[in-house]
Order: C-alpha cells, then sequence, then structure tokens
C-alpha cells in the first residue's frame, strides 16, 4: 500500500521518516572548476545546512548525513585536518541554527580518533540541541557500519544474553556513542553519481529505498531532494511480504 506524500499532504507521516545522505561528489565538484579539494568541502556544508532546512520544513524525522568515513583518515594528511577544521567550524555555526530551528543534533561513530578541540565542540553542540523536537540531524564522523556492527557483537559476547534484533540494534547505537538512536533507514540519497553503501548504516538501510543522483553534492539542490523524497513516496514497500496486486 502506498503512503500519501510526505512532503506535501502528510507531515504526521513523514514525521516518522529517516532519510540517510552519502554527500559525495565535493573534491570531483572543485576539481572540475580547477579548485582545491576544501573549496568542495566548503561548499558541501552550504548545501548540508539547505538540505536539513528542507528536511525540517519538510517534516521529516531523523536525517544522517555521512560527513566523514573511517576510512578516510587513509586521505592526506592535509585534507584530513582540513575536513576536521570544517567540521570543527560547521558544529559551531550550525549547533546555534539547530537551536533556533528545534533540530537536535547528534554525532555518530568512534570518537577516540578525533581532535581534543573537535571532540569538545561536538559535546558542546549536543547538549545546546538536545531538546529539539522539530528534527534529528545525525551527523556520521569517523564511522564505519561493519566497524559498529563487530563492535557490538564484542558488546554482545561480553554482557551475555539472547540476541534479538531490537537488542542487537541497541549494541550498535551504543558503540557508536548515540544515546538517542534512530529508526531504520527509509530512504538513502548519495549523489556524486556511485551506486553503493560504502559502509554507511549497513544494519539500518536493511529495506531502505535508494535514491542515486549525478549531481555532485555541492549542486545538489533542494528541489531534487523533494524530488527524491516524491520518488520515493510513488514506491510500494513490502518489507518481503507479497505485492499487493498480486495479494488482491
Amino acid at each position: 500500500m502506498k503512503r500519501k506524500s510526505p512532503v506535501a499532504t502528510s507531515p504526521h507521516a513523514a514525521s516518522r521518516l529517516h532519510v540517510g545522505v552519502i554527500m559525495d561528489g565535493n573534491g570531483r565538484w572543485a576539481a572540475q572548476r580547477g579548485l582545491p579539494r576544501t573549496a568542495g568541502h566548503r561548499a558541501g556544508v552550504r548545501t548540508a545546512r539547505t538540505i536539513i532546512e528542507a528536511a525540517t520544513r519538510a517534516g521529516l524525522g531523523t536525517v544522517t548525513l555521512y560527513a566523514f568515513s573511517a576510512d578516510n583518515w587513509s586521505r592526506s594528511t592535509l585534507e584530513v585536518a582540513a575536513l576536521m577544521r570544517l567540521l570543527r567550524r560547521a558544529l559551531l555555526v550550525e549547533s546555534r541554527r539547530c537551536l533556533a530551528n528545534g533540530v537536535r543534533l547528534t554525532v555518530v561513530g568512534r570518537r577516540d580518533r578525533l581532535p581534543a578541540s573537535l571532540l569538545m565542540t561536538i559535546r558542546d553542540a549536543e547538549a545546546l540541541t538536545a531538546h529539539g523536537r522539530n528534527l534529528h540531524l545525525r551527523i556520521a564522523v569517523d564511522y564505519s557500519a561493519r566497524d559498529s556492527m563487530v563492535q557490538a557483537a564484542n558488546l554482545a559476547s561480553r554482557d551475555g544474553g539472547p540476541i534479538t534484533r531490537e537488542r542487537f540494534a541497541r549494541l550498535i547505537a551504543e558503540a557508536n556513542h548515540d544515546p538517542v538512536g534512530a529508526p531504520d533507514v527509509d530512504l538513502l540519497v548519495r549523489t556524486g553519481g556511485e551506486q553503493r553503501l560504502s559502509d554507511f548504516l549497513l544494519w539500518e538501510c536493511a529495506y531502505a529505498e535508494f535514491y542515486f543522483t549525478r549531481s555532485m553534492w555541492p549542486e545538489f539542490t533542494e528541489r531534487e531532494f523533494l524530488d527524491a523524497l516524491s520518488e520515493f513516496d510513488m514506491r510500494e514497500r513490502r518489507f518481503g511480504a507479497v505485492p499487493t496486486q498480486a495479494a488482491s
């Protein structure tokens, strides 16, 4: 059975949706324009602001942005350092915007490898926005879905007791320093033309719908984001059940 549109006609249904976003293409966007990769990352922050504001207006429940993967540490030292500085500056500015717009911001992923200044900024941003109720914005930093599942398995082995899907999901959240948690992903959006998950929310994307676009992240617009939500609304989600047509 198809739902009504979460964008225009069913804000209460939209409030339950979790959209994951792989923000790909910053570096390629910059290279195409003869700019340093850092310019692409700065442009990507502006796009992220636009999409978060659009998600809030659309009444979505949760948005998870893939900002820095565990594998991104393999990039050049200069680029990694620039990304860490950019993340910190973005959190300082955007946490204030989140507070003003009722957005709760949390950062998921490992924390033991992050610079102390960034870690302090993360804690401050989470505390500042803790009471936001209009949207839960999750930023994945030093994140690896496979590593978090391995850590969850280790936690389960240490604690003992039967493993259920619900308990394992809670352990994954614990592994990612995510006390709030989030529902499974409904829609996964990836920009930049690639069509893979890249170790992002593997457990949570078990029944996610995918939307791939060739648009680089800095050129991804609010209109295309809303188009992705509209396309999602047209898809029949069966979760392993028989299609509606065949059952009728």
